[in-house]
């Protein structure tokens, strides 16, 4: 966690869930009390932050009693009983407006949760409310949204990356505790690096994606958003409808690769120094210098933009044909872009995204733990759209997918951890596991300590 706060908190800045959740069953604390807390902590920092873009309160209060009798009567329905949690935009809530940050559906409300949500009620969770996406998710900014922009509670004048923008917020500014992001090529580690959360995106297909309104069905994830390794795990947990598989940490033993800096484009110096040095602290002499992956970078790269422009357009396409006014011009230029794609280039990106996932698996017989920073930059501000970087003008959205997306790509568990600051702003460091190996990756690092 930061050694300092950001210049915007509420009452659940730093807090554990894993504590919460022990106070509530000791009687210290109500769900009541929690859930207003939130909602006196979203009343006062909202403004400023755009993090949130529907709220009930009675819904929330009446989830929240409900759930403090159930425990009086000695109910317990299981690790998220009480805690209040928030839902990305682009999750269907059957109690909440959804609008999937889009004109297209202002004012809509989906008959049925998603299953993820479902499955957050199921397990005691308190929802109260929706967090701003990026418009159906397509854009790892933040700031092109019905609801507008998302700010970074750092700095308020900067983005706090998206799409999942109004979930790290949310999260780092200590509205919730708690928050559910999906991630296509790094919306759920992009912000939670930029705004200093952790964020964790599970290997593909680990948590259903029913009830997600679809933005590339080959890339797509949902993740949790929390304050901590152990939160981001209970809430995986829940996501994932099981719990994850004992293991027991081996620091001396794993073989852990640094991702030899720039092989997926520019990076800050300052940045990477600085997540090198984190990374230094927690794995100490076993990291190990990676230098493959620059050769492929391109190639992952150009894989990932078929898939997700045609993936994308298929499901726009309508929309763009009957109603292209109502999309974000930014987003509407993305989608015109998207249609361009030929089939014959689909079909060889998806062939190609097998070998890759082929290749890293490869890799992955070498190193039980791959290490990058998260974002090759700090937050830029509010609708930047490029970005110096050594030198070099560099487009914003290109530079801060550059680090995530290829696991996307190759569906590999990946977890951004906060790694300090740069120039007042929040760095992230990204932990990368073979396919599958989410539960070892979430143990491993709730385990390691600075060496």
């Amino acid at each position: 966690m930061n050694q300092v706060k950001p210049a915007h908190v509420g009452y659940f800045f730093g807090l554990s869930v894993v504590e919460l959740a022990a106070q509530l069953r000791t009687g210290r604390v109500t769900s009541v009390a929690l859930t207003q807390a939130a909602l006196d902590s979203i009343e006062r920092l909202n403004p400023t932050l755009n993090a949130f873009v529907q709220l009930d309160a009675p819904v929330a209060l009446a989830q929240a009693r409900k759930a403090d009798e159930l425990l009086a009567q000695g109910r317990d329905l299981g690790p998220l009983h009480g805690i209040p949690v928030a839902v990305k935009d682009n999750i269907d809530t059957s109690d909440y407006i959804t609008t999937y940050g889009s004109a297209h559906f202002e004012g809509f409300r989906p008959r049925r949760d998603a299953l993820c949500v479902q499955r957050v009620r199921e397990a005691g969770g308190v929802i109260v409310g929706k967090t701003l996406t990026h418009e159906f998710a397509y854009g790892p900014t933040g700031d092109r949204s019905l609801q507008g922009a998302a700010h970074n509670p750092w700095d308020p004048r900067c983005m706090t990356g998206g799409s999942s923008a109004g979930s790290a917020a949310a999260v780092v500014s200590g509205m919730v505790p708690l928050a559910l992001g999906t991630d296509t090529g790094g919306s759920v580690r992009i912000p939670s690096a930029l705004c200093g959360a952790v964020g964790f995106k599970p290997s593909y297909a680990a948590v259903p994606l029913d009830g997600v309104f679809p933005l590339s069905t080959s890339l797509d994830h949902v993740g949790p958003i929390a304050n901590s390794v152990e939160d981001a795990r209970l809430l995986f947990e829940v996501l994932s409808a099981r719990a994850c598989a004992p293991t027991i940490p081996e620091p001396g033993t794993l073989r852990v690769g640094w991702i030899a800096s720039g092989s997926f484009g520019p990076v800050d110096t300052a940045v990477d120094q600085q997540v090198y040095l984190t990374a230094q602290q927690l794995f100490g002499d076993t990291l190990q210098e990676v230098t493959e992956l620059a050769a492929v970078a391109a190639g992952m790269k150009e894989t990932l933009g078929m898939l997700q422009r045609a993936e994308a357009f298929d499901v726009h396409a309508e929309r763009m044909q009957q109603a292209p006014q109502l999309f974000d011009p930014e987003v509407r230029a993305r989608l015109e872009l998207s249609q361009e794609v030929r089939g014959w280039q689909y079909i060889r990106a998806q062939a190609a995204q097998q070998q890759y996932q082929a290749q890293m698996a490869s890799l992955f017989e070498c190193y039980d733990l791959l290490l990058s920073p998260s974002v090759p930059i700090i937050a830029p501000a509010v609708n930047a759209r490029e970005v110096r970087v050594e030198e070099q003008d560099i487009d914003v959205r290109a530079a801060v997918l550059s680090y995530t997306s290829p696991w996307n790509l190759t569906g590999l568990p990946a977890i951004s951890l906060p790694a300090g600051q740069v120039r007042g702003m929040p760095v992230g460091l990204q932990v990368i596991a073979a396919a599958g190996e989410d539960d070892r990756l979430l143990q491993l690092l709730a385990h390691q300590k600075p060496t």
